[in-house]
């Protein structure tokens, strides 16, 4: 683009360099000579590095020489390796797909909240099975908490046309995650598209299997392993000649994120689950042409914004360089993404703080280039989310694309020296625990071995001290409270009332007559390789249950995997504790645990650490009371013990506690001897001796908010 001279004249070459000469660029050395200059002899490693939990330091500037040699610089969206896009035109010509999740389990209430949300912005459906559904057992086979909780209940090809009433899914894509196995709610689905007079062909979306993703979650499969990429395979075969659209396996990250894993780890872990299913394809005669397209990867992302671009960037050249690896052709090597707000960062309390990061999180994941975008409601770690909930959710999606216009640019990202940087590392650092998993004998031999597990809480043993000392903060939880608030209204589902309707339906429904499903059930067990898949289909469409089916498909269970799970971690619980214990206690005696603010001195000799002390103690859930200070110590001594609170808190400065300390905390103590006696701040030669005249905790910057807090709420009687 030319210059342009202030008066509107384009600028010639000549004037041009003249210009630029005026002005000399400043290299690298001579920027890190000023900003340690600005440091005052601070540590510019310490100040102006982050180290990340993927172990990848972050520079505080970038420049150009941080990309050079960067090979995939030179790829355009829509070419090899991909990192730009999988798609010349971006979203533009592709429009991302809005999805959402709907947690109702009667296939009725899910299909009256379906159509309310597609007539109002939604693009794609997210069919979450309930556990029973998943694990291929009918409502009366299961317990009562695996029905109708968190997914949908469905057993028969008539559940399932409820549920789909009026959606045509030839114009809707419809995307089931099955678990293991996709072969039985594959054939229910089929079978529904064949009663409504269409083909599989023209079929949009996915019913897609991703065990080792089950695996990981659960601890055990509903079947073999071997028995599960039996029943990929068959599914992928088919699908390839007769539902070209249809997705058949998934590879989802969530467990991986969702347990704490870092972003690096989150990318390795699923490119050896993806690297797996290649394999066992391949021994069942699929090519990587024929599988890959079939693969739909689901990728969390979380609250740091960059980080999360770079890890959708460097999975897509990674992802391009295994199929390139594995013969694949160029049209192979394109990665499906479906990215979904994380759960792990959200909370209960301050809840609506959830719609600000679910925000960033659907921008992350639209920079990043995603096929496809779930964005979770801010209530949702909380209750079943409602119609207000899903709205917030999708209109979110809906402002970044119709308000903010972030479609209208093809990776937006691309050519930022920082984002193409952090891409390389991330890239470089997840293929080399991709290589790692290799060596242990694959994904499944890993997950086996634990190796994935040990790596997660690793980094997850990190995240917990960060958050406890407050390093890392999460508003209005470990930082920037609101002990006042109402919390939110749960709503619980009634489990039981659920449980008894749909196992009373399935009951029902097997009453009425049964011998021709039985003869079609017995023609799918005795069915050859070759005619197992129609025979399914078949007996889907004559009334077989989801339950009967998987019973015919996999009658085998002798040899069930068996691992230690991964276990969902949501990094807000560990204070939502000392919360959860202050509203109970306050519940029970009607009054709020209170702290007294001992501030000795003018303002500005207490206020800076009357003002940390006070949003210390909120993250407890913990009423503070305060004042303008206080001249003497008698004054200080005699307002604390009136006030009645069983906390006090010193505020002052480490120069004027020797004057303080030895005299106020006796005679606190001495009045009230169960008051627990805090200062704030940490004068690290003094800490004995004031421990000795009677401070029970120090608290200050570098302090463990966690552990105080918790000993803090047990020295005063709340039970935690």
């Amino acid at each position: 683009m030319d210059a342009v001279s202030p008066n509107g004249a384009h600028l010639s070459e000549e004037q041009r360099e003249r210009l630029l000469a005026e002005f000399s660029a400043s290299s690298y050395e001579e920027w890190r000579q000023v900003a340690e200059k600005g440091l005052k002899g601070a540590p510019f490693e310490k100040k102006l590095i982050t180290r990340m939990y993927e172990d990848i330091a972050l520079q505080p500037l970038y420049w150009p020489h941080d990309v050079e040699g960067l090979a995939h610089l030179d790829a355009l969206p829509g070419t090899s390796p991909y990192v730009r896009g999988a798609t010349a035109a971006g979203a533009q010509a592709h429009p991302r797909e809005i999805a959402q999740t709907l947690l109702y389990g009667d296939p009725v209430e899910w299909n009256k909240a379906l159509q309310h949300d597609l007539a109002h912005g939604q693009t794609a459906i997210e069919l979450t099975p309930d556990t029973a559904t998943r694990t291929g057992r009918d409502p009366d086979q299961a317990h009562v908490n695996e029905v109708g909780i968190n997914g949908l209940s469905f057993a028969t090809v008539a559940d399932l046309e409820q549920a789909l009433e009026g959606i045509d899914t030839t114009q809707t894509p419809l995307f089931i995650d099955t678990g293991a196995t996709s072969l039985a709610i594959t054939a229910l689905l089929i079978a529904l598209t064949r009663q409504r007079g269409q083909t599989a062909a023209n079929l949009r979306g996915g019913v897609t299997a991703d065990p080792l993703g089950m695996l990981a979650t659960t601890g055990t499969l509903p079947l073999a392993l071997e028995a599960a990429y039996h029943d990929m395979a068959q599914v992928t075969k088919w699908a390839s000649t007769h539902a070209p659209q249809l997705f058949t396996i998934g590879v989802h990250s969530h467990p991986y994120h969702e347990g704490g894993g870092s972003a690096v780890q989150e990318l390795a872990f699923v490119l050896s689950t993806a690297v797996e299913y290649l394999r066992a394809m391949q021994h069942r005669d699929l090519t990587v042409d024929v599988v890959a397209p079939r693969m739909r990867f689901g990728f969390s992302v979380s609250g740091h914004v960059f980080m999360e671009v770079a890890k959708l960037r460097a999975a897509r050249l990674l992802w391009s360089k295994i199929i390139e690896a594995f013969g694949g052709d160029t049209p192979a090597q394109p990665m499906t993404t479906h990215v979904k707000t994380a759960l792990r960062n959200k909370t209960i309390y301050d809840p609506y703080v959830n719609m600000l990061r679910t925000t960033m999180e659907a921008f992350a994941g639209t920079i990043g280039g995603c096929t496809s975008l779930q964005v979770g409601c801010f209530d949702e770690v909380v209750r079943p989310p409602d119609e207000f909930a899903r709205r917030m959710a999708r209109n979110t999606q809906l402002i970044l694309r119709d308000e903010s216009h972030l479609d209208q640019v093809i990776d937006p990202a691309g050519g930022s020296w920082y984002i193409e940087a952090l891409t390389d590392a991330v890239a470089r650092k997840s293929w080399a625990l991709f290589q790692d998993v290799e060596r242990y004998g694959g994904m499944a031999k890993a997950l086996q071995d634990g190796f994935p597990q040990e790596q997660i809480v690793e980094v997850v043993t990190r995240r917990d001290a960060n958050l406890a000392t407050r390093k890392d903060v999460l508003v209005g939880t470990n930082m920037y409270a609101n002990p006042s608030e109402k919390p939110l209204e749960a709503h619980p589902i009634d489990a039981n009332a659920v449980y008894q309707r749909r196992r009373d339906a399935i009951v029902d429904y097997r009453a009425n007559n049964r011998v021709d499903i039985t003869n079609k059930l017995s023609q799918l067990i005795n069915a050859t390789a070759e005619h197992r898949w129609e025979a399914a289909v078949v007996a889907a469409w004559s009334g077989a249950t989801i339950g009967e089916l998987s019973q015919a498909l996999s009658p085998n269970t002798d040899t069930l995997p068996s691992i230690s799970p991964l276990h969902p971690y949501r990094i807000a619980q560990p204070f939502e504790e000392l919360r959860d214990a202050v509203e109970a206690y306050t519940s029970n005696t009607g009054a709020r645990p209170k702290a007294f603010l001992a501030n000795m001195g003018p303002v500005g000799q207490h206020k800076a650490r009357a003002d940390f002390a006070t949003g210390f103690l909120q993250v407890a859930g913990i009423d503070v009371v305060t004042n303008l200070g206080f001249a003497s110590v008698d004054e200080a001594a005699q307002a604390a013990i009136e006030s009645g609170a069983p906390i006090v808190v010193l505020c002052s400065t480490d120069e004027n506690y020797p004057e303080i300390v030895p005299s106020l905390v006796p005679q606190i103590k001495s009045a009230r001897p169960h008051t627990a006696v805090l200062l704030a701040g940490y004068p690290v030669e003094q800490i004995e001796h004031y421990q000795a005249v009677g401070v029970d905790e120090f608290i200050h910057l570098r302090a463990n908010a966690r552990q105080i807090l918790a000993r803090l709420l047990e020295l005063i009687g709340v039970a935690t």
